[in-house]
């Protein structure tokens, strides 16, 4: 039996491994590997400045500019922000039936590192914002292309963009057939840990390298609550607020000044006391023990910027006790328009239950809210977790070819045990088989929708010129 969003279970079918693996042996004979490497933009395809400036109308307008800004910095950011677009475009693309979690927005920049709660550094997917059930290969075909991007504006040549490529989904095929494998208990255990990963592949690179590498992970570690703390906040005749960094931050007193700021700040208190509610109880009582100080808008990464991202700075035992919340605007999945809509109604807990069913270990205070009414007077979900726990992402910029592939290699296979932890892991593995086919096709795949995310590109800065759309860039 499963349960569903209402609460009511459903029964769930318990195929054998030999019924799990026809299935994927017949969806691969109904949807060929080959056919995933066609990417044929349809005569009728939306215009993808059109696509951007819809997604815009429900953001904050005054931050919209400064989205646009960090778009046209280059092809690769652009695609950073372009997951409406390309959800659109996977729309229209083969489908062998087989359903997973996606996360929706499966990039290389939205995989990292961070901390799980026994305080060891994992790496995993950490960006959930667009998660739906759906398609495994609208994943894969995101993280793919992402690469290609990635490794094109590094400048790589294209034997080496090939090679990331085909690592990267040679990653994630060879790690879904492990995962088929393995017992139910077995996948839902397994996790990549930071500290043995770096001793295995450390003799495969230079030692500059590898000592770039500690350095940022020994960064990594310093990246929590007290390191926000020293940069985000300050005393003022002794009490702490967070410092004004408009428009990237921006303090509730500075948004709303005097009393009705005051008035704000009490209400905000009722609503962490509901937010509490969505999170398991020893978690619920450790929030409990910190109390609201101040409250700030953050503009954060490159897509989300303009939705409304919230930071809390709490305190605990004292005023060297913080702890900083991040409370993220859930709209609808990009992916809902193509997919259906999502059996959750508050979205804050569509992207906590997915984020929950594809990650290996999450943020201890990762729960969901809804306000019925914010500052502007509308009803939004929002979900929560922690600001920084030891998160660090990689410098794509920095790496050199060899790098990014083993990278890709490692993405590959976090998105594998995502998929293998949600969905039928016996039946797509067997659709994948042992061989580099479908790797090839959607290598094949990338290199057009690389082409295809290059001329959105263009027509992003072209409306930025001609005055369609204003952009705000260096912030």
């Amino acid at each position: 039996m499963t349960t569903t969003a209402s609460g009511t279970a459903k029964a769930v079918p318990h195929l054998t491994v030999a019924e799990r693996v026809a299935r994927g042996k017949q969806a691969r004979a109904e949807v060929p590997r080959s056919s995933h490497a066609s990417f044929d933009a349809p005569s009728d395809r939306p215009d993808p400045v059109e696509l951007l400036q819809l997604q815009a109308l429900t953001r904050v307008p005054e931050l919209v500019p400064i989205r646009y800004g960090r778009m046209l910095v280059s092809p690769f950011t652009f695609y950073r922000g372009a997951a409406k677009i390309m959800a659109a475009d996977l729309a229209h693309t083969p489908r062998s039936g087989m359903v997973v979690q996606c996360c929706g927005d499966a990039h290389l920049s939205n995989f990292g590192v961070f901390a799980s709660p026994e305080r060891r550094l994992v790496f995993d997917i950490n960006d959930f914002d667009e998660t739906l059930p759906g398609p495994w290969e609208w994943d894969v075909k995101r993280l793919a292309a992402s690469m290609l991007i990635a490794a094109r504006d590094n400048g790589y040549g294209v034997k080496d963009q090939d090679t990331i490529v085909l690592d990267t989904v040679g990653g994630y095929r060879a790690a879904l057939r492990e995962f088929a494998a393995m017992g139910n208990l077995e996948v839902w255990y397994a996790r990549l840990e930071v500290e043995p990963l770096l001793e295995r592949y450390a003799s495969q690179f230079a030692p500059k390298m590898v000592k770039r590498t500690q350095r940022a992970l020994a960064k990594a570690h310093t990246r929590d609550s007290m390191s926000a703390f020293s940069k985000l906040a300050e005393r003022i005749d002794g009490h702490v607020q967070i410092v004004d960094e408009s428009p990237l931050i921006v303090p509730l007193r500075v948004l709303l000044p005097d009393a009705e700021g005051e008035e704000w700040l009490a209400s905000l208190r009722e609503l962490l006391r509901q937010f509490r509610l969505s999170l398991q109880h020893d978690r619920r009582a450790m929030l409990e023990q910190f109390h609201l100080t101040d409250f700030a808008r953050k503009v954060v990464g490159v897509g989300s910027v303009g939705t409304r991202a919230w930071i809390a700075l709490m305190l605990g035992r004292d005023g060297d006790d913080p702890l900083f919340l991040q409370l993220k605007e859930a709209e609808a999945s990009v992916l809902e328009e193509h997919l259906g809509p999502s059996e959750f109604k508050n979205h804050g807990q569509r992207v906590v239950v997915g984020q929950r069913l594809m990650q290996a270990t999450s943020d201890i205070f990762l729960g969901w809210i809804h306000v019925e009414a914010g500052m502007d007077g509308v009803a939004r979900d929002f979900y929560g977790r922690q600001l920084k726990d030891w998160k660090g992402s990689a410098e794509i910029e920095q790496m050199v070819p060899q790098g990014m592939s083993v990278y890709g290699k490692l993405c590959g296979w976090t998105l594998a045990l995502a998929h293998a932890r949600s969905g039928d892991r016996i039946a797509v593995a067997a659709y994948l088989g042992g061989g580099s086919q479908f790797d090839r096709a959607i290598l094949e795949f990338s290199r057009a929708y690389a082409d295809q995310n290059e001329a959105d590109y263009r027509a992003l800065t072209e409306a930025v010129k001609s005055g369609r759309v204003i952009a705000q860039t260096g912030l």
